[in-house]
């Protein structure tokens, strides 16, 4: 018998008994009528696992999540604000929030409305030319001038507010002027202005439509005093029905707007008893009606005003609360923030209402320190900063005298990553796509603003244009690998 040798394995299949330890045996001799050597079958190696997919970059918001686009008044943009059009057209456009201002009827309704004076945010002044009743309302009583209790000193801003308690014995004088927190409304006639307390529901929505607001003359006006005034209720319906339609959870966003005069103004409505607050009490009365006062219910409660959110909190508040911070202006050489003014916008953006009521000299500014930080986080679980406030705006190098159009830097602030580190999520105001409202480091794009803001960590943004929102932080998610 012949001795058959194996002969040498090609280099594939030698790589493979090697690659198996030598635990295969090669038969010696083979059958069928064939001498030749027999190897064993062996199949071919698997192919190589594929390498991991990418994985995105994480994001910068306080837990993680994308950060939300706001429908700021719905999107007021493309539709008078703060109407059914507007807030459908946001949901539509991809707004996670369906942001509003709310203020009490005459019968004591929450109704949402930005500006409680009616002539520049609905066409009440062409209604009244041709009814009489409501020409009888506008209010013409100027208010009266009082003194400011902390320092009056120019650091401190004037020395003296104006107040629609023009006679201090009869709680109801407050119905005669309109004077807002420190500023009167005489409309642009300059002789008055109609107040949306002096109206019950059923009033607003038989006579006045709503507008356009900000940027009115470059927005479109044909559906100006055409679509109905919404009350809180109608908002929440509107968000549950866009919810269910598209799938996704849409949240409210409501505002205690000027919640010191409107509870004036309500009690001397009689919608409570002097001291309360209908206010905010309608508020929650709204919430729990809906089923939204929970930790996660579909909902954030904001307001400029610290006063309201606490006593929100005490009074059962269990939803998310948002404190807002405002500003008056911007030092473009340093990026700081301007808060005091020589005129009555001291007293509206510069600090709380309640704290020129109870003389104290401090700024909005306070809020946004380490401590200021610890302090709102008591009793809110976000802030909502003016833009400026999270970015700062500066001109290199600084020339006195120019303004927005002339900021040609821009670099984040410590403010998101303070306010993340006290536990508070960060929801900047208010995106808007018109040149006027941009710093010229962006040219015009109102896309190229979102996405600094984005990359640094923002949690949410307020925009008049959701639309335009939605597809910027498509772009950053897609920087972001996602």
């Amino acid at each position: 018998m012949t001795k058959n040798v194996p002969a040498p394995a090609p280099r594939p299949l030698r790589a493979a008994l090697v690659a198996l330890g030598g635990s295969l045996v090669i038969a010696a001799c083979g059958g069928g009528g064939n001498d030749g050597p027999v190897f064993p079958i062996i199949p071919p190696a698997p192919a190589p696992a594929p390498a991991p997919a990418p994985q995105p970059s994480p994001l910068g918001t306080l837990d993680g999540s994308v950060p939300l686009v706001i429908g700021h008044r719905g999107l007021p943009g493309l539709f008078p604000e703060e109407t059914q059009k507007a807030y459908e057209a946001a949901a539509d456009a991809g707004a996670d929030s369906l942001e509003t201002d709310l203020h009490l009827t005459k019968d004591c309704v929450l109704v949402a409305r930005h500006n409680p004076w009616l002539s520049d945010n609905t066409n009440v002044v062409e209604v009244a030319k041709t009814n009489p009743t409501v020409a009888a309302r506008k209010r013409t009583v100027p208010g009266v001038l009082v003194n400011v209790k902390y320092p009056p000193i120019p650091a401190n801003g004037p020395t003296q507010y104006l107040s629609d308690l023009t006679d201090p014995n009869d709680p109801k004088s407050v119905l005669k002027s309109l004077v807002v927190d420190g500023e009167p409304h005489f409309g642009p006639d300059k002789t008055g202005d109609w107040s949306i307390t002096d109206f019950t529901m059923a009033e607003l929505k038989q006579w006045l439509g709503g507008t356009t607001y900000d940027a009115a003359d470059q927005r479109p006006t044909e559906l100006n005093g055409k679509l109905p005034i919404l009350s809180f209720q109608e908002v929440i319906d509107i968000a549950k029905a866009k919810s269910k339609s598209t799938g996704r959870a849409l949240t409210v966003y409501p505002e205690t707007k000027n919640p010191i005069w409107n509870n004036a103004q309500a009690i001397a409505n009689g919608c409570g008893p002097a001291g309360s607050h209908p206010l905010e009490d309608a508020l929650l009365k709204a919430m729990n009606f809906n089923g939204l006062n929970s930790k996660d219910a579909p909902i954030f409660v904001q307001s400029f005003e610290p006063e309201s959110l606490k006593y929100l909190r005490s009074a059962g508040l269990k939803a998310r609360a948002v404190q807002l911070v405002d500003g008056n202006d911007v030092n473009y050489q340093t990026g700081e923030m301007i808060y005091v003014t020589n005129d009555v916008y001291t007293f509206v953006d510069g600090r709380p209402y309640s704290w020129t009521l109870a003389g104290n000299p401090k700024w909005f500014g306070e809020m946004l320190t380490p401590a200021g930080l610890a302090e709102v986080k008591t009793y809110a679980d976000g802030i909502g900063p003016w833009k400026p406030q999270v970015m700062a705006h500066t001109i290199v190098p600084f020339v006195a005298g120019k303004g927005l159009a002339d900021v040609n830097t821009i670099k984040p602030t410590s403010l998101i990553a303070d306010a993340h580190k006290a536990g508070l999520f960060v929801h900047s105001y208010t995106f808007r796509n018109e040149a006027k409202y941009l710093a010229g480091i962006y040219k015009g794009d109102p896309t190229a603003e979102y996405l600094p803001y984005f990359r640094a960590g923002i949690d949410g943004v307020f925009s008049d244009f959701a639309n335009t929102a939605f597809a910027a932080r498509q772009t950053y998610l897609k920087e972001t690998g996602r």
